[in-house]
This record gives C-alpha cells, sequence and structure tokens, in this order.
C-alpha cells in the first residue's frame, strides 16, 4: 500500500464561475504575466521605460506560441497525423503539447520585431526578460500535472505522481518529471538573477546563462520521460536538442565576453526631433516654450527707471526755488 504520492487532478478544467479554463492555459497565461512582471521591473532598473517589456511582449508571445506548437506537432507528427489520428487535433493548444525549443526560437523573433520597432537592442531585452522566462516556464510545467503527461518512470519514491487509466496511458506511480523541471526552473531564475547582478552580464549573457542552465537540467529530465518521442543513437531527439542548445549557449557566453565585454549602458535611447524654426508649427512650439515673464522683476526695474526721474524733479525743483530766492 503506497501511503505517500501526489495525486493527480480529477479535471484539467478550472471553473472561474461560469466560465470553464483548462488548467494547461491558465498556467500558461499565468507564466506569461509572471513573466512580464519580472521583466518590466528588471527593465526599469537597467534605465528603460516602464511598458517596453509588455508592449514588445505583444509580438513575442504569440510568436512563441505558434512555435511552440509547431515543434510539438513536427516532432510528434505520429500522433495527429497517423493512421487512425485525427489531424484537426494538432490544433487543439489548450490540451497540451508546446516545444520550449520553438516557443523560445519564434518568441526571439516576435521579440526581434518588437525590439526594431522602438530601437532597442535585442541582446539587452533578453537579458532583461531571462529570468522571467524561467519563472513562465516553472509555472506552466504544472499545466502537465492537470493534463496527467509527461511523466517519467514508474517509481514508489514519497513524492511519486500517481496517474490514472487512460486511452493513452496506464495508472500508476511515476516520477513527478513535470515538478523537477518547475523546480530546476525556479532554480535557474535564481541563478540568473545572481549571476547578472554580480558579475554586471550584458549583450545576451543572462539570457544565454538561463538557456545554458535550463538546457543542463532539461537532459537528465528529458531522460527519465516515458512518453513516446523519436530516438537518434538511443537518446531522445530532446535530449540531443539540449545538448546542442547547451554547447551553443556557452560558446556564446564566452565569444560575447571577449567580443563586447561589460554592459549596455544605454538600453532604450529617448529619441528627440529637431525643431525647424521656419515652420509655422515649430515657431508657435519655441512660442510656447520661452521662459514665463518674471512679473517682480519688470516691477523692480519700473521703479529703478522712475526713481532718477523723481530726484530729477526734486532737484529741479530746488534749484528754481533757490533762484526765485535769490532775486527777490
Amino acid at each position: 500500500m503506497d501511503l505517500a504520492y501526489i495525486p493527480s487532478p480529477s479535471t484539467g478544467v478550472i471553473h472561474l464561475g461560469p466560465i470553464p479554463l483548462r488548467g494547461y492555459a491558465f498556467c500558461i497565461i499565468l507564466g506569461v504575466f509572471v513573466a512580464v512582471w519580472l521583466g518590466n521591473k528588471r527593465w526599469i532598473a537597467r534605465g528603460g521605460t516602464a511598458g517596453t517589456v509588455a508592449d514588445i511582449a505583444v509580438w513575442a508571445v504569440p510568436f512563441g506560441l505558434v512555435g511552440g506548437r509547431l515543434y510539438h506537432v513536427i516532432t510528434d507528427y505520429q500522433l495527429y497525423f497517423s493512421e487512425g489520428e485525427n489531424w484537426v487535433d494538432a490544433f487543439k493548444i489548450w490540451e497540451g503539447g508546446l516545444g520550449i525549443w520553438g516557443a523560445i526560437a519564434f518568441g526571439a523573433v516576435g521579440a526581434w520585431i518588437g525590439c526594431r520597432r522602438r530601437g532597442i537592442p535585442l541582446p539587452a531585452y533578453a537579458d532583461a526578460i531571462a529570468p522571467g522566462i524561467a519563472l513562465a516556464q516553472a509555472i506552466g510545467r504544472w499545466g502537465n500535472w492537470f493534463n496527467q503527461e509527461l511523466y517519467g518512470k514508474p517509481t514508489d519514491l514519497p513524492w511519486a505522481l500517481k496517474i490514472t487509466e487512460s486511452t493513452n496511458r496506464e495508472a500508476g506511480l511515476y516520477h513527478p518529471t513535470f515538478l523537477y523541471e518547475s523546480l530546476w526552473c525556479i532554480g535557474v531564475a535564481l541563478l540568473v538573477i545572481w549571476a547578472d547582478r554580480r558579475f554586471k552580464l550584458g549583450h545576451g549573457r543572462a539570457f544565454a546563462l538561463y538557456v545554458a542552465a535550463y538546457c543542463a537540467g532539461r537532459g537528465w529530465i528529458e531522460y527519465m520521460r516515458v512518453d513516446e518521442a523519436h530516438h537518434i543513437l538511443g537518446l531522445r531527439l530532446n535530449v540531443w536538442t539540449a545538448i546542442v542548445v547547451f554547447l551553443l549557449a556557452v560558446l556564446y557566453m564566452v565569444l560575447s565576453a571577449r567580443m563586447r565585454p561589460g554592459r549596455e549602458e544605454i538600453v532604450e535611447p529617448r529619441s528627440r526631433k529637431p525643431v525647424d524654426p521656419e515652420t509655422p508649427e515649430d515657431a508657435e512650439k519655441s512660442v510656447d516654450t520661452e521662459e514665463p515673464v518674471d512679473m517682480e522683476k519688470t516691477e523692480r526695474a519700473e521703479k529703478a527707471d522712475d526713481a532718477p526721474e523723481d530726484s530729477d524733479d526734486v532737484e529741479n525743483g530746488a534749484g528754481n526755488g533757490a533762484g526765485s530766492a535769490a532775486k527777490g
């Protein structure tokens, strides 16, 4: 008899009053909000403007969702295009299935578009949001718990995950790989925050550290999973992806530190339009921006101007009086 285990939810739907919300979608949405919130704080601390992270996220998030879904469908095409499967299910993103590799790659394209529109360097933006992305992944992994998917090998550990029987799974106790990855991502976020403060990482190196640290954990966690996947030389496809991306991230950190040491001084330049006094509109602006007249100074000046005139009148009056007396 198993005395301790992690139970799985009886349903993957959360009801917000009369509105049904799937747990998987809820975790994804919550993760995005946390990423934007933390990224905004870090961006402001770097000298950026409040709201910039959210504005660029409007581009990055949709691209990331599309890329994550495409990666999942392409690498697990047999789930949707094999005999007896319904290809329409490939569009049912709420049922689970987002590949982080595709999400990061396509999300970077969306972020690049948003950064380019605002004249912001993409590496600086990536450094600001890196810990937030890790936390978003930590939260998003709980969506797999709601769907009872992506668990590991059978185990009798006290923190084993209890899976109920369904069409594509057998009931039993398994390693909660979703929990392992969630905790690992929290550690990655803390590591990046600490390293960024300690070493003043810049030019995309904080983001590269996040990628490398995540891949290091994803490799051994992926190795524990028992869900169907493609294998190359005995290793799951995602394990190979983690190895390759890890090496690329480390290489980027080394080369970037040599070629562009330090950190960006300005992450969001403020552009000012030159004023052309020949145009009527600019002339009006120049009039409006003139310094206001100091009435107190004006009154003192007027009094100073009046003072000599009064003294002259007195002197003239005195002189006339003296002259009259002499004549008399």
